[in-house]
């Protein structure tokens, strides 16, 4: 059977999308149209002798009514702008969790425990060997405790405990590399879309860190692998409400009470992808803190598919015939992937990209709606926009698909690749492994954009954009720190 691909980006660009981005765009117009006039005005004054200084005090001195209007359009403009403007928000440091080595699943251990649980039948477990063999998986990356004991214990214990080495084990590290106090913590988002016990994850946290008892709290469950780019978008927003504050967002998944011991193909796939993770990411709105943070945040661009049908329901939670509860991935899931895509990246357009390739785009779509339909329109190039790509490690094919369609290089999507083969899909997290990898590599250069994208349930497609401050190294906490020197490695076909 061939392999579901994603579909053609030149065969067509949805209209609205592009509104939707020019949109985004125009929002920002008054900062747009301020600053040619600030630089006309800064031009004619560098030019001024004193003469000509001395000839305007004179003309204003006899003026006062055009002297008064002036200052009041001035103090009224930057009011306006003061009042307007959106609160820079800057990434101070994130940390990863990196699992112990005894919690490794290699593939033949992975199989004989699959086989010794009795629960798969033949036919299951030579598709779940396949797929392990095609997954772009490595060796090395790790299933929970509860999955290494024959049979299985996925308990409700055992699932808390999972939660809570995660985030615990990222959460110490950030608080260890940034030296910021628990109690500092104005805000915190915490997703995980398959295990939402009460009290809720976010509550575990307030509870091991003692935070304060005013700190706004919330927990996103069951919103996919893009749920870690809506936390940052959440945590965006509530920044800009909540003045000298920090915020940190919270990203992980829970395998432990989600394995699938039943034989429906479909909800195989996920026990061969998914593997355990997290990171831990502090935000600030401070301006003091924009000289030690790495990246600040540029756009947010979130795209959901959900009011179709098919979309809707191609990454879904049910039981099987035999009444056993897994995850169901649809065979059109690449294909809505792919329509997803194309929309969040066409709304992101006008914002990132050169003005050079916004005009090319938009010239052959308007050709392409007015002159002649059989047009392709022009796919712009986003290496223009972007240094560095972190593709959601969500499976090979997907990272396949995305370089072919948009035309990357295997340097651009290598981050994806390797974090996928170390670590395995670690889902909503897998952005910030990627990112990690880049630093450990020292590829992060001061200025540098960084574009994370994501696909979730439901069915979703975010993106968030940084820009780096300074030349970012990896810090001693990175989960790379003792196996970067082992990578890239060759990924057998």
């Amino acid at each position: 059977m061939a392999t579901p691909r994603l579909p053609d980006f030149l065969q067509s660009v949805n209209l609205k999308h592009v509104k939707l981005g020019y949109h985004y765009l125009i929002t920002h117009l008054l900062t747009l149209s301020l600053l040619p006039l600030i630089a006309v005005v800064f031009i004619q004054a560098s030019q001024m002798d004193y003469d000509d200084v001395y000839q305007l005090y004179l003309h204003l001195q006899y003026n006062l009514a055009a002297v008064v209007i002036f200052s009041t359009v001035l103090v009224f403009g930057c009011t306006v702008y003061i009042l307007t403007r959106p609160r820079p928000v800057y990434l101070v440091d994130y940390c990863c969790y990196r699992p112990p080595d005894h919690l490794q699943a290699p593939f033949h251990r992975f199989m004989e425990h699959s086989k010794l649980t009795g629960d798969f039948d033949e036919s299951s477990l030579e598709f779940q060997r396949k797929i392990l063999e095609r997954s772009g998986l490595g060796e090395e990356t790790c299933v929970p405790a509860a999955m290494h004991c024959v049979p299985p214990q996925p308990s409700m214990a055992a699932a808390r405990e999972e939660a809570e080495t995660v985030m615990f084990g990222a959460l110490d590290n950030l608080f260890g590399s940034t030296n910021v106090k628990p109690k500092d913590i104005g805000i915190l988002v915490v997703n995980c879309s398959l295990f939402n016990p009460t009290p809720s994850l976010s509550a575990m946290i307030v509870n091991k860190y003692k935070l304060r008892g005013n700190i706004k709290t919330f927990n996103l469950g069951g919103m996919g692998c893009s749920a870690g780019v809506i936390s940052l978008d959440l945590a965006k927003d509530m920044l800009q409400v909540h003045r000298n504050t920090y915020a940190v967002v919270v990203s992980t998944e829970n395998i432990t009470q989600n394995w699938y011991f039943g034989n429906k193909k479909s909800m195989l796939i996920p026990n061969c992808l998914f593997r355990i993770g997290g990171a831990a990411v502090l935000l600030s709105n401070k301006p003091a803190d924009r000289g030690r943070s790495k990246y600040k945040l540029v756009h947010v661009v979130r795209t959901h598919c959900g009011s179709d049908d098919a979309a809707f329901k191609c990454v879904y939670q049910e039981q099987d015939g035999m009444g056993k509860t897994g995850v169901s991935l649809s065979k059109d899931l690449m294909a809505i992937a792919g329509q997803a895509l194309k929309a969040n990246i066409t709304t992101m357009g006008p914002l990132v990209l050169p003005i050079s390739e916004q005009l090319l785009f938009f010239g052959t779509l308007v050709a392409r709606k007015l002159l002649n339909p059989k047009t392709k329109p022009y796919i712009p190039d986003f290496k223009l926009a972007f240094e560095h790509f972190c593709i959601h490690a969500g499976g090979r094919a997907v990272i396949d698909e995305l370089e072919k369609n948009l035309q990357l290089s295997e340097e651009h999507v290598e981050a994806s690749r390797m974090t996928l083969h170390r670590f395995g899909n670690t889902s909503s997290s897998s952005i910030w492994y990627e990112l990690g990898y880049t630093e450990a590599k020292g590829r992060m250069k001061k200025g540098n954009r960084v574009w994370q994208i994501a696909f979730g349930s439901g069915f979703k497609c975010n993106s968030a954009v940084w820009e780096a401050l300074r030349n970012v190294k990896a810090s001693g906490y990175s989960p790379w720190a003792d196996c970067i020197h082992r990578y890239p490695v060759k990924i057998l076909n």
